[in-house]
């Protein structure tokens, strides 16, 4: 039997193991009466949202603590607001399937996400993906995100690997670099269909 290339899966989670996030805050905006796009300018256009959501990776901002603050500037609720929004997110089901099956012959299987937050919801649990790892790296946990390479370093120590025995899979080109000057293969996440068969070819 020819050696395996690799021996470790690290996906990223919104965007490679969630679909539907961008129709369930178009649905959410519907609901709350907003103009479309509301939530990506609010999150990423105004500069006190920006702000609001580095730290809420980083977790000097709990989920709570930004709901709160996000409430007023989307001038929505503020209760569960980060869950309202997420509601209809689901599991990119093969790729949650993909990752159940590489571990299954043997591969470890590592989370490596900048954090949404987990209370009061949590969007891991939500999509029903905590039993898929071996190992889970949460920014808010770590108190760094990506894509600082203090935090690739972390999953890679505590996967007990080498970056070149590893794949890593994100939905931000910006997140790939690096994991690649750690000498990881990178996948950039694009559309569900494309990246499980660029992963199958790499992991066969």
């Amino acid at each position: 039997m020819a050696k395996r290339a690799y021996r470790a899966l690290i996906l990223d989670f919104g965007g490679v193991l969630t679909a539907g996030e961008a129709e369930s805050v178009h649905a959410w905006c519907a609901e709350e009466g907003l103009p479309p796009g509301s939530w990506g300018r609010a999150l990423d256009g105004h500069p006190e949202g920006r702000a609001l959501y580095r730290r809420l990776e980083v977790g000097t901002l709990s989920q709570r603590e930004w709901n709160t603050a996000m409430g007023p500037l989307l001038g929505v609720a503020s209760d569960n607001l980060m869950g309202r929004a997420w509601a209809r997110m689901r599991p990119a089901a093969r790729m949650v399937e993909l990752a159940r099956r590489a571990r299954s012959d043997g591969y470890a299987v590592a989370m490596l996400s900048n954090s949404f937050g987990l209370d009061p919801f949590d969007p891991y649990a939500h999509a029903e993906v905590w039993d898929l790892f071996d190992v889970a790296v949460i920014s808010e946990r770590e108190g760094l995100a990506k894509p600082d390479s203090a935090i690739y370093r972390r999953v890679l120590d505590r996967l007990g690997l080498p970056g070149a025995d590893c794949v890593f899979v994100d939905d931000q080109p910006r997140n790939l670099p690096p994991a690649e000057a750690l000498g990881m293969t990178t996948l950039l996440a694009t559309d569900e269909h494309a990246t499980v068969a660029g992963l199958t070819a790499l992991l066969s």
